[in-house]
């Protein structure tokens, strides 16, 4: 085999990588229609951009072969079949990948990025969904038999030149791992800057998972702006400063607050249903129960989440605290133990804590989170067989779920023990599959049916907790975990993260509607004010009732970008660039941004140094010391006090 046959051999494998990329982005760009680019000018630079991202990664993943052809004096039979098998091999690979981003596009509006990290390490589930959600062994079939055929096209008319004599290679080798050595160095073309289409497009989706892998943890101090602790430290406490709050010290490090309750304390039941992927924009014909619980429930609709994933809920809702860049608190087993959180306060009135889920708990480290936070955790391995009517790769359907809740609450309703649950619901969620017969749309056709599930089984919950003892004396949380999609033609597109939070309990709590923009770590602060407790914070966020419309302001973000919404304006940080601010007049530009890097930073550095631990939140702060009150250790005899928000209540 001449040295010219086996260079042709390598330029033929990256001529076809690089047709089914560029088939790849025909497609996304269809899927994307015209918000794919901004301008027909565009689109040369996204296709050209293409090739530049795409042929470092064929230098980086042909090494292998690379190095297999350039043997010097290699040209036997097992040799040749070597080649051959490793050629359609690769062939198999660019195929499957191809189809692999297809999918994921269509789930998610992006190339591979951490989320396809995260699953990749959790393949039980991972597997069981995508075979669940898509015809795997046809695929599977299609792309080796696609291979395959290629393969034969490509490599018969070498087949002769494969038999002959073989030069050595030696600097051939050398050259192409001096190549893939200076390509780990490279960095990706970025088509489009202000168009996240265009620039997800232009981009290598092997080469997004890679970077995904390799950035997977953040060090806020390392990546984003900064500004003087102290100066953080003020700006923080300015934003957190209320009516009802008093500062532990005035120290310059000082965050925390004690919580002074406005009415009169009552130690309700709390069912917090933390719904998975429900939109706010989801709400409507599908949801005829939600619908109706809104219009008996407390309504925030000004409320925003902090992410796309679930551990983001999870953050927000437990912790209270603006999320911290790269991998959620919740997933990192080092530091996401004995935390400060929602629970910290409920124990310390007495209840019950506990985390009810109908699949796994080890997926996303939730059940090491929980633990380690004091929650009693019930999952998919405490929930007997025979009370499983209905599973999928993600765990029980939705009603199973709530059987258990149901169970759970007249357990501690028996031990006379007021409980606080923390439920995390999945069947809103591909594939999504649930039992038959419940609503109009077959099981496995799509979100929509989904949507009417998850609507129906919380109608029927709520429905068999009205029977209950309890139920008058319970309040139930809605709100959701995140929405179904957060892609759009911006980084951070506001609109996309509006999710529903409802708090419902007919006989406590007077319908209302609450406008003021929000966020989900303003979820626990409410409901501790709605209760009447009065407890030392080492919380984030804010009770939203308290809170004047201009007050208002929501943290949201991605993996690698931050954001802070007011009413005045937009700021997002992102890793190594400078800040954007938005939708601001210039005087206030400066101090919005300042607001939000005084957020991020001082919440960074706080739980790196451990201040957001429990012990430390409450450090010097039992009863009498400093002229702080500790919370009362026995239950108060004050009788019904929550509030009665009337209708309309625009703050």
């Amino acid at each position: 085999m001449s040295h010219n046959v086996r260079v042709r051999l390598l330029f033929r494998l990256c001529a076809v990588f690089l047709l089914i990329n560029l088939i790849v982005r025909g497609g996304l760009m269809l899927a994307a229609g015209s918000a794919s680019f901004d301008s027909w000018l565009d689109l040369p630079a996204m296709l050209l951009g293409g090739v530049a991202n795409d042929l470092p990664v064929f230098v980086l993943m042909a090494l292998p072969f690379a190095l297999l052809l350039f043997m010097p004096r290699t040209s036997g039979p097992v040799w040749r079949m070597t080649c051959c098998t490793l050629f359609a091999l690769y062939l198999a690979i660019f195929l499957f990948t191809a189809v692999a981003e297809a999918l994921f596009w269509n789930e998610f509006a992006s190339r591979f990025n951490f989320i396809a990290v995260d699953y990749l390490i959790y393949t039980t589930e991972v597997v069981r969904n995508i075979f669940e959600s898509y015809p795997v062994i046809p695929l599977i079939a299609s792309i080796l038999a696609g291979a395959g055929l290629l393969s034969v096209l490509l490599l018969r008319p070498l087949q002769a030149a494969l038999r002959g004599p073989s030069p050595s290679l030696r600097r051939g080798a050398a050259a192409w791992m001096i190549l893939a050595a200076l390509t780990w160095f490279y960095s990706p073309f970025a088509a489009g800057e202000t168009n996240v289409y265009t620039r997800e497009i232009a981009s290598n989706g092997v080469w997004s998972l890679f970077s995904a892998y390799r950035n997977n943890q953040l060090d806020y101090r390392q990546f984003y702006p900064l500004m003087d602790r102290h100066e953080a430290m003020e700006t923080l406490r300015r934003g957190l400063a209320a009516p009802e709050a008093q500062f532990v010290s005035d120290a310059p490090g000082e965050w925390r607050r004690w919580i002074e309750a406005s009415r009169p304390e009552r130690r309700l039941n709390v069912i917090q249903i933390v719904v998975e992927s429900l939109g706010k924009g989801l709400l409507g014909p599908n949801t005829p129960y939600l619908n109706a619980v809104a219009s008996r429930s407390l309504r925030f609709e000004g409320m925003l989440a902090t992410g796309t994933r679930t551990v983001r809920g999870i953050e927000a809702l437990t912790l209270a605290v603006p999320p911290t860049p790269g991998s959620s608190i919740v997933r990192r087993p080092g530091g996401s133990r004995q935390l400060f959180c929602t629970g910290s306060v409920f124990r310390q009135y007495g209840y019950d804590t506990s985390f009810i889920y109908g699949g796994y708990g080890y997926f996303d480290n939730m059940n090491a989170f929980f633990e380690g936070n004091g929650y009693r955790v019930v999952d998919r391995a405490s929930i007997p067989d025979e009370e499983v009517t209905f599973s999928n790769a993600w765990g029980v359907c939705d009603e199973d779920l709530y059987r258990t809740v149901l169970r759970e609450a007249d357990a501690a309703y028996a031990r006379n023990e007021p409980f606080y649950q923390f439920v995390l619901t999945t069947s809103n969620h591909r594939p999504y599959t649930y039992p038959e017969g419940k609503v109009s749309v077959p099981s496995g056709e799509g979100r929509h049916g989904a949507v009417q599930y998850t609507d129906y089984a919380i109608g029927e919950f709520l429905r068999m907790a009205a029977e209950k003892p309890w139920f008058d004396e319970t309040v139930f949380v809605i709100v959701a975990d995140h929405t179904n999609g957060s892609a759009g033609r911006t980084d951070l597109p506001v609109e996309r993260y509006r999710i529903p939070c409802l708090i419902y309990s007919p006989a406590n709590i007077a319908p209302g509607s609450i406008n003021t923009l929000c966020s989900q770590i303003d979820v626990a602060p409410t409901l501790f004010d709605l209760l009447g407790f009065s407890y030392c914070s080492g919380f984030m966020g804010r009770s939203v009732l308290g809170m004047l419309p201009e007050e208002g302001r929501a943290w949201i973000a991605t993996y690698q970008l931050l954001g802070r919404v007011s009413p005045d304006g937009f700021v997002m940080l992102e890793p190594l660039a400078a800040p954007v601010v938005e939708g601001a007049t210039p005087p206030l530009r400066e101090q919005l941004l300042k607001e939000a890097i005084a957020g991020y930073q001082t919440t960074q550095d706080l739980f790196v140094q451990g201040r957001l631990r429990e012990r430390s939140v409450m450090a010097g702060l039992d009863s009498g010391k400093g002229g702080m009150p500790g919370a009362p250790a026995a239950p108060a005899t004050a009788g019904l006090g929550l509030v009665a928000l009337s209708q309309g209540q625009g703050r």
